[in-house]
């Protein structure tokens, strides 16, 4: 039978052959097969533990060949890579979600770490910054080379390790999570520049849960669910719905759990807080904050990034950002001491971070002393944890909020981000907060890990918790929230219902000050 004209006319810049990959107890990959057309833009989807950056980390010779089973094919050549550098070397370079730039070094020494331009033995640096400079004009970038890498924002970061990429002349680039830290003005930033390389020729692969950016920029979609390859959809058949059926196996109609609010008295409120900068003692970052959160309300804290939010919150977890704090703290209308993290805790109230990694969990460290780190009092007799007790503290917890492993002894940092993000909340579940504060609480999980975290906010919440989630996507607000705070430059700008609110309604109080709505 013979193949449809376009399959016998598509030149393939890589094909992945079968690969299966197994860790200890665990098949990660199994027979996944992947085609990518030269000069494409080509999306990877699936949730979060898929097999997605697996996947990749196989084609970047992260795991070298003889660590997993299958061919790789790179411009009709079979590939046996025993490391990043083989990858590199034929034009293959990944970006990781976690980017691997050097803080205190330049952002030229960074772009040239391993990859100086050297004469017998001695670095030009010259020639670097000169090349520097040009890479980071097309980059759209405008820094001073010998700028140090802390000092420039994660957005600009990203695009570095971009002109990093281009410096190794890539022709096959591998974006991992891209855009899941970036705002959206530098979200929007990054996808143009994809464009700019495809019209060059560049072949670019993405790993994306924004399933808008996909549907913006993708010429194909390849769906990964539980280490098997779905299908891969062409740019006629992406569509948001088609995808999310395709990656968690069924139809999810709404993207947000229904709730039936009951909403009570007011159970946590903040009167007057000012904050100011750690370092700075004349900047004021938090300005005058006045803010409650009802017994069985979800407030949500929209505004862009910068706004303070993030600052807001660590200032009232235990003071852990700023100094010559001022203003008042209410439990049940009594005020409280917050000014210890031990107290903030004592006193019923729960901190979890934008940055689940560096703040929120001890990566090295298993499920079960995750969840129970934050009340080891909880598990322990006259000072003495009691292991039996843990271990059915985390199995019970591990079951509540439905994290995907194979037991509670399996190491944290080995789970995907929805999971990672699960013992969060199974952590501080167990330390039975009356306030719980969410910080970004689904950056960077799938759609399905998203609403299972959304189905755990609704029935905290139903249970006559106080909740105040802080988030970067309008439309998550609006679809779990009852009420919305808008902030901007420190300040609270505005204050609409939930149900009143939109998008356009949030971002004018932000812009002009008009988001005061009765509610």
């Amino acid at each position: 039978m013979p193949f449809p004209e376009r399959l016998c006319m598509t030149s393939y810049i890589l094909e992945m052959r079968d690969i299966t990959k197994t860790f200890p107890g665990v098949k990660a990959l199994s027979n996944v097969n992947l085609k990518v057309e030269e000069g494409e833009i080509h999306a990877i989807c699936g949730e979060n533990g898929a097999g997605k950056s697996t996947l990749m980390k196989v084609l970047s010779g992260v795991y070298p060949n003889g660590d997993y089973e299958g061919q790789i094919i790179y411009r009709g050549n079979e590939c046996h890579f025993r490391g990043i550098h083989d990858s590199e070397e034929k034009g293959i370079v990944i970006i990781h979600q976690e980017l691997a730039l050097v803080p205190m070094l330049s952002i030229t020494e960074n772009i040239f770490l391993g990859n100086e331009n050297a004469k017998f033995g001695v670095i030009d640096w010259t020639a670097n910054e000169e090349r520097t400079r040009a890479l980071l004009k097309k980059v759209g970038l405008s820094e001073d080379p010998n700028t140090l890498i802390t000092n420039i924002g994660t957005g600009k970061q990203q695009l570095v390790e971009i002109a990093k990429a281009l410096s190794k002349e890539v022709e096959l680039l591998i974006l991992d999570e891209p855009t899941a830290s970036l705002s959206e003005k530098d979200s929007q930033a990054l996808l143009d520049l994809l464009l700019e390389f495809k019209r060059e020729g560049i072949t670019s692969i993405i790993i994306s849960h924004k399933l808008n950016e996909i549907n913006r920029v993708a010429d194909h979609v390849t769906v990964i669910r539980d280490g098997r390859t779905i299908e891969t959809l062409d740019r006629s058949q992406i569509s948001e719905d088609r995808i999310i059926t395709s990656m968690v196996g069924r139809s999810l109609e709404d993207r947000y759990p229904p709730r039936d609010p009951k909403i009570g008295e007011v159970l946590f409120e903040v009167k007057n807080w000012s904050v100011y900068h750690p370092l700075h003692a004349e900047r004021q970052v938090i300005k005058n904050i006045d803010l409650n959160v009802r017994k069985g309300e979800v407030v949500g804290i929209a505004g862009l990034m910068g706004a303070g939010r993030t600052e807001f919150a660590m200032s009232l977890f235990g003071r852990s950002y700023g100094r010559k704090i001022t203003g008042e703290v209410e439990l049940h209308g009594k005020p409280i001491d917050l000014s210890t993290v031990d107290k903030a805790v004592k006193r019923g109230l729960a901190y979890v971070t934008e940055d689940r990694k560096v703040y929120g969990l001890n990566l090295i460290e298993d499920i079960k002393n995750n969840i129970t780190i934050a009340n080891l009092k909880g598990v322990s007799g006259y000072g003495v944890i009691n292991d039996l007790k843990e271990l059915d503290v985390a199995n019970e917890y591990r079951s509540k909020t439905n994290i995907r492993s194979p037991s509670v002894y399996q190491k944290t940092g080995n789970l995907s981000g929805g999971n990672q993000q699960k013992v969060v909340l199974s952590k501080w579940l167990f330390a039975n907060p009356e306030v719980l504060i969410l910080d970004e609480p689904t950056r960077g999980i799938d759609v399905g890990a998203k609403y299972e975290i959304y189905t755990i906010i609704a029935r905290l919440a139903a249970e006559g918790k106080a909740i105040i989630v802080i988030s970067s996507e309008m439309p998550e607000l609006l679809g779990i929230t009852d009420r919305i705070y808008v902030m901007n430059e420190g300040a609270i700008v505005g204050e609409m219902a939930a149900s009143e609110a939109s998008q356009e309604k949030i971002m004018r109080a932000i812009v002009r000050g008009e988001g005061r709505i009765a509610s």
